[in-house]
């Protein structure tokens, strides 16, 4: 690949420059957060769905309009200000499922068995190991 072709590339899979108010509430701290404080109330298929957005936007072959996509999506899961609020028993997270669910019907494309058995994996890890809290969320942390 020429030096042209290599920055296209990187063009293309870099982070948005303009970011919505949603993607600006996105970060890797907060969404390990939210996945350990709410894991149980979201439930574990909420929690694998997050983990395969957080690995396809990782993902450097990923283009820079599903990142896109996956900031806004991960950020409103993360945000306090929800159309239904996160506290309510039981509907709280409908509207960040609805969200989760069109984003990856969106990405679809782009969401490799690799990304999908990396999710299914930390989120077995997480939920068996849920009651013992010994998962290290932030073991993905760069």
């Amino acid at each position: 690949m020429d030096t042209k072709q290599q920055s296209d590339r990187e063009k293309e899979t870099a982070l948005p420059e303009r970011k919505s108010h949603y993607q600006k509430l996105y970060s890797e701290k907060g969404l390990w957060h939210k996945i350990k404080n709410t894991a149980r109330a979201a439930g574990e298929k909420t929690i694998y769905q997050v983990l395969v957005l957080f690995y396809t936007m990782r993902e450097p072959s990923t283009p820079v309009w599903c990142k896109g996509v996956i900031l806004g999506t991960l950020g409103y899961f993360i945000s306090l200000i929800d159309a239904i609020p996160d506290l309510t028993p039981i509907i709280g997270y409908t509207d960040d499922i609805t969200l989760i669910v069109a984003a990856i019907g969106t990405l679809a494309a782009y969401i490799t068995p690799e990304i999908e058995a990396k999710a299914k994996a930390k989120t077995q890890e997480y939920f068996k190991n849920e009651n013992e809290n010994e998962v290290n969320v932030n073991s993905e942390e760069k």
